[in-house]
């Protein structure tokens, strides 16, 4: 999913308008992906691997399983010789698993699969937490920004509105436009679900917060891309 100058362009424009109305300031970021999720590919390779003795017993698999069931040591050396090839047999079929199960889970559409929707939730919220923070959202003069972040390898929406906005505002209020911005997103068209994603959320801000007498842009109307 791409974004064009002129689609930048447009959501500049949707922030100048919903901003126009209200005294609180709405700030926008797309992210590509908030983590590369390699520890859960790592987990499931790391299980697949220790399971593996359960998965060859029904195939006869067991320490003598290189040597032939007919095979007997003649001398204790030569019998723990076979172990030893038993052994090194198990590890490599153990690294043939850790390796391809890793490779596999490598692949988007199993990645998102395999990864628990809470823990992708939580590393988007912690994301979307880091702009809040890191572009100053939190320091607007009345305590009234709102960040719309959205996580296109996750597949989520998140929205962080500050202090003084969470006193007045119900965090309900803020469904229709996360739902909307969701919606757009699934159909693939992501500038259109920004703008009545922003739309929304002028909306209620104009209703809570109206401009001030002297009411200065205090964040970049513009779409951050990560």
């Amino acid at each position: 999913m791409r974004f064009t100058d002129e689609d930048r362009t447009r959501v500049a424009a949707a922030i100048a308008s919903a901003e126009a109305g209200t005294s609180g300031e709405i700030f926008c970021v797309v992210s590509r992906g908030v983590s590369s999720y390699v520890d859960v590919s790592l987990a499931w390779a790391a299980g697949a691997a220790l399971l593996a003795p359960t998965v060859l017993i029904p195939f006869g698999f067991d320490l003598s399983w290189p040597l032939g069931a007919t095979w007997e040591a003649a001398h204790a050396s030569a019998q723990a010789a076979g172990v030893g090839e038993a052994l090194t047999a198990y590890a490599m079929i153990q690294a043939a698993i850790f390796v391809g199960v890793f490779l596999m889970t490598r692949l988007p559409p199993i990645l998102r699969w395999v990864t628990p929707r809470g823990l992708r939730r939580a590393r988007v919220r912690k994301a979307a937490l880091q702009q809040f923070l890191a572009h100053g959202v939190h320091v607007t003069r009345e305590r009234t920004g709102v960040l719309i972040f959205a996580a296109l390898k996750e597949h989520q929406v998140e929205l962080i509105a500050d202090e003084l906005i969470h006193q007045k505002v119900d965090e309900g209020v803020w469904a229709d436009a996360v739902a909307a911005l969701t919606r757009a997103l699934k159909a693939g068209r992501p500038v259109a679900g920004f703008e009545a994603a922003i739309e929304r959320c002028g909306q209620v801000l104009a209703a809570h917060f109206p401009p001030r007498a002297s009411n200065p842009n205090e964040l970049p109307d513009h779409l951050i891309l990560l």
